[in-house]
């Protein structure tokens, strides 16, 4: 798809949706969506058949889910995890501007790649791609508690992994689970995750954002 294309479906789409794109991130948007076709070709990244139906969920949920990123200070540090054809941490990333850090888990090499190559062109200078599994990272000290947010396009939502995953997350920090129309409204959690909201996303795919927040551990009195 041309540049011009993309641009023209994706103002149509995020009009119907009710979400404002600038001009300078629907232009930056547009190189991430041609260099994932322009990759797709070669490996598996992601279904691009109905180019509709991508904008909407490659690019536009990460538009819509970027306002629920926590507020800070100084920069946010977030970590995708499986992060595949990178939809959707780099559309996050793009509408977050420079005050967001990004760090991509992704176990496969090609795809790892593909990341890399988005984050070179897209000059995405705070961002990084860590090619390997989950569990290797996670005896990484310096990766444990380090970030305000996490994002994960999730297929099913299962306790365990999450309770693994909070580990990356610093109190207080956000969980963004990414979530098709099937499931529990609230899905289940176990501290020191506690879920706050599950939003909607798209309408025409009945897409869904399940919030949770980490909870900061008591002091112990004495």
């Amino acid at each position: 798809m041309a540049a011009r294309d993309f641009r023209t479906r994706l103002s149509r789409r995020a009009s119907r949706a009710g979400v404002a794109v600038s001009d300078d991130l629907s232009a930056r948007l547009a190189v991430y969506y041609e260099l994932l076709e322009r990759w797709n070709r070669k490996i598996n990244l992601t279904a691009l058949d109905d180019p509709d139906v991508a904008i909407d969920r490659l690019i536009l949920e990460p538009l819509i889910a970027a306002k629920h990123l926590p507020s800070h200070p100084d920069a946010i540090h977030l970590i995708d995890i499986g992060s595949g054809g990178g939809s959707p941490a780099l559309p996050l990333a793009l509408a977050a501007g420079p005050r967001l850090s990004l760090t991509m888990v992704e176990v496969k090499v090609r795809k790892s790649a593909f990341l890399r190559e988005a984050i070179r062109q897209l000059e995405l200078t705070s961002s990084t791609v860590e090619n390997s599994r989950y569990e290797e990272l996670l005896v990484r000290p310096e990766l444990r508690g380090r970030f305000e947010a996490m994002s994960i396009r999730a297929v099913r939502v299962e306790s365990a992994l999450l309770m693994a995953l909070q580990s990356f997350l610093a109190p207080g920090g956000v969980l963004m689970l990414f979530r098709g129309p099937s499931g529990p409204s609230q899905p289940p959690m176990l501290p020191p995750l506690e879920w706050t909201s599950t939003v909607p996303l798209v309408e025409s795919l009945r897409s869904r954002l399940t919030l949770a927040r980490k909870v900061a551990a008591e002091p112990i009195r004495t």
